[in-house]
């Protein structure tokens, strides 16, 4: 048995939930033990910027933010649940980091 730490970063929420759901479901279904999805806090990038490219006019400012998401699951299992957590289908806008331990 090895702990397998996973970290999922996301835009989207619905995508981030998806992908955690199909974890947890192999775990419960192999009897095996984990913890998460520890929701992580978000990052929030923010840029303003003046809406005038030539500076004539009113000051007035455009805002824009992306907000990351991220989840941390640990699962406790051996080789087979680990193959079979790398074979869910991840979509693009989620990134997936694993570490075992």
């Amino acid at each position: 048995m090895s702990k397998a730490r996973i970290k999922l970063e996301s835009q989207e929420v619905a995508d981030i939930d998806e992908v955690c759901s199909q974890i947890k479901g192999i775990a419960e279904k192999a009897g095996v033990e984990m913890k998460g999805p520890v929701p992580l806090p978000t990052k929030k990038l923010k840029i303003s910027t003046r809406k005038t490219p030539c500076g004539d006019g009113s000051d007035t400012y455009e805002k824009w933010e992306m907000r990351i998401h991220k989840r941390l699951i640990e699962v406790f299992a051996d080789d087979r649940v680990l193959r079979e957590v790398m074979r869910i289908r991840i979509p693009p806008s989620v990134n997936v980091e694993m570490t075992l331990g």
